[in-house]
């Protein structure tokens, strides 16, 4: 077991400071003994705004799987127990790792969040309607105007699209301080995008220098252009039922679906940015469906009070897990040197053999580019493989390649829906009231669970 240790005082604090610190620093405990299958990280600290997502944001930026998790936050205190892997499915055995995970978790409130060694760049957040070759003319336009994209991430759900693009200048490596250029960049933008709409911006924060801090961001983008409003484009295999507590003054979310990695965050923030506060919760994984249950009150301390807002909760949810399914067949494209143009010239390749982005990363480390995409056709549909050849051969085999990510495939397989909701209703009401005996029991406040 291993526990932060005692922090060294500044001489010019007195004994209350130290008490006011000691009382707003998180405790963490992270024990390797206690599970044969995972590393368990129990957090607890003072109850305050968005510490729950806080947690959950550095265990998934730092790569770690949370395979079952019992939160409760109740009255004024904090106390949390993740159950966590490595990227392997292995618990953890580099000090790094848990050192990293002590630090940040155990940081107060004068910390700093993220730190940041690179010059900032220019940000560009667009949303708006997507279609087939979408992106090809976004890094079109940004070729031409001299625009080297450092980093990016790209969502598309529900027939939108949102897109955090960060970029520097072509000949001088720098951010974009030019007011006429930048203005230019988005009126082009704006003719290429339908419905768009465009931010632009000086950061310090990258796609590869803090994932969900971007991620977060294009949820909340998403969100704001109303895309869960929109319908569900395909099959979703993800449930997501919601119940009021009454006698408690909560209501429940009960989410199952396919298990993946950042489930959890997606969840936390969609809930968090919706002003909703988690009490208590309990995660479970079971082979690769997952399932997730909390008690929620709105920020005021009150649960959910209308059925509009019951079904906005679920939509919301929906649209939050789904939007990170990826769908489609991965390529990876990587080059030796990020040569002016390169992103241009590969979607349009994409684009003229009739391959729709669903989801993109691209990135640089050094001289080389790593950039990842997920393509269909143009209805959504699987690609053949002699289309795929035919542009791996376009855009040359030494830099475009396959990877069939099975695990992470949507297979559209539905669920069966009459059944599953009557496990829902017939369990769920049980489970209800024994959910906050439980957490208290495994946070070790209470000698026995039964119910």
């Amino acid at each position: 077991m291993i526990e932060k240790k005692d922090m060294d005082w500044p001489a010019s604090l007195d004994e209350y400071q130290k008490l006011v610190i000691r009382m707003n620093t998180p405790r963490v405990v992270i024990d390797n003994a206690v599970c044969a299958t995972a590393t368990l990280v129990k957090v607890d600290s003072a109850r305050k705004d968005g510490i729950l997502l806080e947690a959950v944001q550095v265990l998934t930026d730092l790569d770690l799987s949370i395979k079952k998790a019992y939160i409760s936050s109740d009255g004024r205190w904090f106390m949390d127990v993740f159950h966590v892997t490595d990227r392997y499915g292995e618990k953890l055995a580099d000090e790094r790792v848990i050192s990293d995970i002590e630090r940040s978790l155990g940081a107060s409130d004068e910390a700093a969040v993220v730190s940041v060694g690179m010059d900032p760049l220019t940000t560009l957040e667009l949303t708006g309607a997507d279609r087939p070759g979408l992106l090809s003319e976004v890094f079109a336009v940004l070729s031409d105007l001299h625009c080297i994209v450092a980093e990016a991430k790209l969502w598309t759900h529900n027939g939108r699209i949102a897109a955090l693009i960060f970029v520097k200048e072509e000949d001088s490596g720098l951010r974009i301080e030019d007011s006429e250029k930048i203005r230019r960049i988005e009126a082009r933008l704006r003719n290429v995008v339908r419905g768009a709409t465009t931010a632009v911006s000086s950061s310090a924060i990258t796609a590869s220098s803090g994932g969900t801090y971007v991620d977060r961001r294009l949820h909340q983008m998403m969100f704001a252009d109303r895309d869960y409003e929109r319908g569900n484009s395909g099959v979703s295999e993800t449930s997501v039922s919601v119940q009021n507590w009454t006698e408690r003054g909560y209501s429940i979310v009960n989410v199952q679906c396919r298990d993946r990695p950042k489930l959890l965050f997606d969840v936390i923030c969609t809930l968090t940015d919706m002003e909703y506060v988690v009490f208590h919760g309990t995660i479970d994984t079971t082979g690769d469906r997952a399932c997730q249950e909390f008690c929620i009150r709105h920020s005021d301390g009150s649960p959910i009070s209308s059925e509009a807002e019951r079904q906005r909760v679920i939509q919301c949810l929906q649209a939050a897990i789904d939007r990170r399914a990826s769908e489609g067949l991965r390529l990876e494209l990587c080059a030796t040197n990020d040569r002016s143009g390169l992103l241009a010239e590969a979607t349009r390749t994409f684009r003229e053999n009739g391959l729709s982005v669903t989801r993109a990363e691209v990135s640089t480390k050094g001289d080389m580019a790593l950039n990842m995409f997920y393509v269909t056709d143009a209805a959504g549909h699987p690609t053949d493989r002699k289309t795929i050849d035919a542009v791996i051969q376009r855009v040359g085999a030494g830099r475009l390649k396959i990877y069939e990510d099975r695990s992470n495939h949507t297979k559209h397989m539905r669920p069966n829906s009459a059944q599953e909701e009557s496990s829902i209703a017939s369990a769920g009401l049980l489970y209800l009231g024994s959910l906050v005996r439980k957490n208290l029991y495994n946070l070790g406040l209470i000698r026995s669970c039964s119910f």
